[in-house]
Protein backbone atom coordinates (compact mmCIF):
# COMPACT_ATOMS: atom_id res chain seq x y z
CA UNK A 1 0.00 0.00 0.00
CA UNK A 2 1.32 3.43 -0.88
CA UNK A 3 2.13 6.06 1.69
CA UNK A 4 1.66 9.55 0.30
CA UNK A 5 3.40 11.96 2.67
CA UNK A 6 3.08 15.71 2.23
CA UNK A 7 6.09 16.73 4.22
CA UNK A 8 8.65 19.53 4.47
CA UNK A 9 11.30 19.83 1.80
CA UNK A 10 14.35 19.25 4.04
CA UNK A 11 16.32 16.33 2.63
CA UNK A 12 15.02 14.90 -0.65
CA UNK A 13 12.09 16.83 -2.09
CA UNK A 14 10.91 13.52 -3.57
CA UNK A 15 11.53 10.07 -2.15
CA UNK A 16 10.18 6.97 -3.86
CA UNK A 17 10.77 3.50 -2.47
CA UNK A 18 9.57 0.22 -3.95
CA UNK A 19 7.06 1.94 -6.22
CA UNK A 20 5.00 -0.33 -8.48
CA UNK A 21 2.17 0.35 -10.92
CA UNK A 22 0.51 -2.23 -13.16
CA UNK A 23 -2.05 -2.02 -15.94
CA UNK A 24 -4.14 -5.14 -16.60
CA UNK A 25 -1.61 -7.19 -14.68
CA UNK A 26 1.37 -5.85 -16.63
CA UNK A 27 3.91 -3.96 -14.48
CA UNK A 28 4.85 -0.59 -15.95
CA UNK A 29 6.70 0.60 -12.85
CA UNK A 30 8.32 -2.28 -10.99
CA UNK A 31 9.84 -1.73 -7.52
CA UNK A 32 11.31 1.66 -8.46
CA UNK A 33 13.44 3.77 -6.10
CA UNK A 34 14.17 7.45 -6.68
CA UNK A 35 15.22 10.55 -4.72
CA UNK A 36 15.17 14.12 -6.03
CA UNK A 37 16.91 16.95 -4.22
CA UNK A 38 15.49 20.45 -3.65
CA UNK A 39 16.39 22.82 -6.47
CA UNK A 40 17.62 20.02 -8.73
CA UNK A 41 16.74 19.97 -12.44
CA UNK A 42 16.38 16.33 -13.46
CA UNK A 43 15.62 14.97 -16.92
CA UNK A 44 13.94 11.57 -17.26
CA UNK A 45 14.57 9.73 -20.52
CA UNK A 46 13.39 6.40 -21.84
CA UNK A 47 11.80 4.65 -24.77
CA UNK A 48 8.07 5.05 -25.43
CA UNK A 49 6.05 2.91 -23.07
CA UNK A 50 8.79 2.57 -20.46
CA UNK A 51 6.69 4.26 -17.76
CA UNK A 52 8.10 7.82 -17.75
CA UNK A 53 4.76 9.59 -17.98
CA UNK A 54 3.17 7.12 -15.57
CA UNK A 55 5.83 7.97 -12.99
CA UNK A 56 5.26 11.68 -13.52
CA UNK A 57 1.49 11.25 -13.07
CA UNK A 58 2.11 9.33 -9.85
CA UNK A 59 4.35 12.12 -8.53
CA UNK A 60 1.70 14.67 -9.52
CA UNK A 61 -0.96 12.81 -7.54
CA UNK A 62 -2.95 12.00 -10.67
CA UNK A 63 -2.49 8.24 -10.38
CA UNK A 64 -2.92 6.61 -6.97
CA UNK A 65 -3.35 2.96 -7.98
CA UNK A 66 0.14 2.20 -6.75
CA UNK A 67 2.12 0.17 -4.26
CA UNK A 68 5.17 1.41 -2.42
CA UNK A 69 6.19 4.52 -0.50
CA UNK A 70 5.94 7.99 -1.97
CA UNK A 71 7.04 11.26 -0.38
CA UNK A 72 6.30 14.42 -2.36
CA UNK A 73 5.92 18.09 -1.42
CA UNK A 74 2.41 19.41 -1.01
CA UNK A 75 3.15 22.27 -3.38
CA UNK A 76 3.69 20.71 -6.79
CA UNK A 77 2.49 21.49 -10.27
CA UNK A 78 2.51 19.83 -13.66
CA UNK A 79 2.59 21.03 -17.28
CA UNK A 80 1.84 18.58 -20.09
CA UNK A 81 2.70 18.53 -23.79
CA UNK A 82 -0.86 19.65 -24.55
CA UNK A 83 -1.46 22.98 -22.74
CA UNK A 84 -5.00 21.84 -21.78
CA UNK A 85 -6.46 25.35 -21.71
CA UNK A 86 -10.22 25.69 -21.30
CA UNK A 87 -11.43 27.38 -24.54
CA UNK A 88 -14.36 29.13 -22.81
CA UNK A 89 -12.12 30.90 -20.28
CA UNK A 90 -9.80 33.79 -21.06
CA UNK A 91 -6.08 33.22 -20.58
CA UNK A 92 -5.87 34.79 -17.11
CA UNK A 93 -8.78 32.70 -15.87
CA UNK A 94 -7.08 29.56 -17.21
CA UNK A 95 -3.99 30.44 -15.20
CA UNK A 96 -6.04 30.57 -11.98
CA UNK A 97 -7.94 27.37 -12.76
CA UNK A 98 -7.98 25.00 -9.80
CA UNK A 99 -6.47 27.41 -7.28
CA UNK A 100 -8.27 27.39 -3.92
CA UNK A 101 -10.22 30.42 -2.76
CA UNK A 102 -10.92 33.38 -5.03
CA UNK A 103 -7.50 34.60 -6.22
CA UNK A 104 -7.36 38.02 -7.82
CA UNK A 105 -6.58 38.55 -11.49
CA UNK A 106 -3.34 40.22 -10.40
CA UNK A 107 -2.04 36.78 -9.33
CA UNK A 108 -2.47 35.49 -12.88
CA UNK A 109 -1.08 38.69 -14.38
CA UNK A 110 2.11 38.34 -12.34
CA UNK A 111 2.68 34.76 -13.53
CA UNK A 112 1.89 35.69 -17.13
CA UNK A 113 4.38 38.56 -16.97
CA UNK A 114 7.02 36.12 -15.71
CA UNK A 115 6.57 33.97 -18.84
CA UNK A 116 6.34 36.97 -21.18
CA UNK A 117 2.61 36.66 -21.89
CA UNK A 118 1.05 39.54 -19.95
CA UNK A 119 -0.04 41.19 -23.22
CA UNK A 120 -2.29 38.16 -23.96
CA UNK A 121 -3.91 38.00 -20.54
CA UNK A 122 -7.41 38.78 -21.79
CA UNK A 123 -7.20 36.70 -24.98
CA UNK A 124 -9.17 33.56 -25.77
CA UNK A 125 -7.03 30.38 -25.88
CA UNK A 126 -7.94 29.66 -29.51
CA UNK A 127 -6.16 32.87 -30.56
CA UNK A 128 -2.82 31.83 -29.01
CA UNK A 129 0.07 30.36 -30.95
CA UNK A 130 1.48 27.01 -29.83
CA UNK A 131 4.32 28.70 -27.96
CA UNK A 132 1.97 31.17 -26.29
CA UNK A 133 -0.36 28.38 -25.17
CA UNK A 134 2.56 26.51 -23.64
CA UNK A 135 3.67 29.64 -21.80
CA UNK A 136 0.13 30.02 -20.43
CA UNK A 137 0.36 26.43 -19.21
CA UNK A 138 3.66 27.21 -17.47
CA UNK A 139 2.11 30.30 -15.86
CA UNK A 140 -0.71 28.11 -14.52
CA UNK A 141 1.92 25.87 -12.92
CA UNK A 142 3.93 28.77 -11.50
CA UNK A 143 1.00 30.40 -9.66
CA UNK A 144 1.00 27.33 -7.41
CA UNK A 145 4.47 28.35 -6.13
CA UNK A 146 5.64 24.73 -6.50
CA UNK A 147 8.50 23.12 -4.67
CA UNK A 148 8.33 20.48 -7.43
CA UNK A 149 7.58 21.33 -11.07
CA UNK A 150 6.73 18.33 -13.27
CA UNK A 151 7.05 18.75 -17.04
CA UNK A 152 5.74 16.00 -19.34
CA UNK A 153 7.33 16.64 -22.76
CA UNK A 154 6.10 20.26 -22.73
CA UNK A 155 8.00 21.20 -25.91
CA UNK A 156 7.15 18.14 -28.01
CA UNK A 157 4.48 19.81 -30.17
CA UNK A 158 6.41 23.03 -30.82
CA UNK A 159 8.32 23.93 -33.95
CA UNK A 160 12.13 24.03 -33.69
CA UNK A 161 12.58 27.76 -33.09
CA UNK A 162 9.68 28.02 -30.63
CA UNK A 163 11.03 24.96 -28.83
CA UNK A 164 14.43 26.62 -28.32
CA UNK A 165 12.74 29.72 -26.89
CA UNK A 166 10.57 27.59 -24.58
CA UNK A 167 13.61 25.64 -23.35
CA UNK A 168 15.41 28.87 -22.52
CA UNK A 169 12.34 30.18 -20.70
CA UNK A 170 12.09 27.05 -18.56
CA UNK A 171 15.80 27.29 -17.70
CA UNK A 172 15.36 30.93 -16.65
CA UNK A 173 12.27 30.15 -14.58
CA UNK A 174 14.05 27.29 -12.82
CA UNK A 175 17.07 29.43 -11.98
CA UNK A 176 14.80 32.23 -10.73
CA UNK A 177 12.39 30.06 -8.75
CA UNK A 178 14.83 27.50 -7.37
CA UNK A 179 12.28 24.68 -7.30
CA UNK A 180 13.04 21.08 -8.17
CA UNK A 181 12.14 20.19 -11.76
CA UNK A 182 11.51 16.78 -13.29
CA UNK A 183 11.39 16.93 -17.08
CA UNK A 184 10.16 13.91 -19.03
CA UNK A 185 11.58 14.01 -22.54
CA UNK A 186 12.58 11.81 -25.49
CA UNK A 187 15.21 14.35 -26.56
CA UNK A 188 18.71 13.58 -25.24
CA UNK A 189 20.10 16.92 -26.37
CA UNK A 190 17.27 18.77 -24.63
CA UNK A 191 17.99 16.85 -21.44
CA UNK A 192 21.68 17.78 -21.54
CA UNK A 193 21.00 21.43 -22.37
CA UNK A 194 18.63 21.88 -19.42
CA UNK A 195 19.26 19.38 -16.63
CA UNK A 196 21.96 18.91 -14.02
CA UNK A 197 21.02 15.23 -13.68
CA UNK A 198 19.82 12.72 -16.27
CA UNK A 199 17.97 9.47 -15.62
CA UNK A 200 17.18 6.65 -18.01
CA UNK A 201 14.11 4.53 -17.26
CA UNK A 202 14.04 0.95 -18.49
CA UNK A 203 12.01 -2.13 -17.54
CA UNK A 204 10.05 -0.17 -14.96
CA UNK A 205 13.03 1.12 -12.96
CA UNK A 206 15.69 3.83 -13.11
CA UNK A 207 18.38 1.94 -15.00
CA UNK A 208 20.94 4.75 -15.34
CA UNK A 209 21.60 7.90 -13.35
CA UNK A 210 24.29 10.45 -14.15
CA UNK A 211 25.10 14.03 -13.18
CA UNK A 212 25.30 16.55 -16.02
CA UNK A 213 28.31 18.46 -14.76
CA UNK A 214 28.69 20.92 -17.62
CA UNK A 215 29.04 24.72 -17.43
CA UNK A 216 26.05 26.85 -18.40
CA UNK A 217 25.14 28.01 -20.99
CA UNK A 218 25.87 24.70 -22.67
CA UNK A 219 27.34 24.02 -26.08
CA UNK A 220 26.22 20.89 -27.93
CA UNK A 221 29.62 20.81 -29.62
CA UNK A 222 31.56 20.63 -26.37
CA UNK A 223 33.47 17.32 -25.99
CA UNK A 224 31.95 16.70 -22.57
CA UNK A 225 28.46 17.27 -23.97
CA UNK A 226 29.14 14.90 -26.87
CA UNK A 227 30.48 12.21 -24.52
CA UNK A 228 27.41 12.39 -22.29
CA UNK A 229 25.11 12.38 -25.32
CA UNK A 230 26.81 9.26 -26.66
CA UNK A 231 26.51 7.48 -23.31
CA UNK A 232 22.82 8.36 -22.88
CA UNK A 233 22.02 7.24 -26.41
CA UNK A 234 23.78 3.94 -25.70
CA UNK A 235 21.70 3.52 -22.52
CA UNK A 236 18.62 4.11 -24.68
CA UNK A 237 19.78 1.46 -27.16
CA UNK A 238 20.61 3.93 -29.91
CA UNK A 239 23.93 4.20 -31.73
CA UNK A 240 25.18 7.78 -31.75
CA UNK A 241 25.33 9.42 -35.15
CA UNK A 242 28.64 11.28 -35.67
CA UNK A 243 28.26 15.03 -35.99
CA UNK A 244 28.95 16.51 -39.41
CA UNK A 245 32.34 18.15 -39.68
Amino acid sequence: MATDIHGPVEGPVVRVEGLSRSFDGRPVIDDLDLALRPGEFTALLGRSGCGKSTLLRVLAGLDREIAGTLLVPKRRAVAFQAPRLMPWKRVWRNVLLGLPGRPERAVAESALEEVGLSHRSGAWPKTLSGGEAQRASLARALVREPDLLLLDEPFGALDALTRIKAQRLVAELWQRRGCAVLLVTHDVEEALLLADRALVMRDGVIAYDTPVDLPRPRDAGDPGFIALRTRLLAELGVDAVPSAA
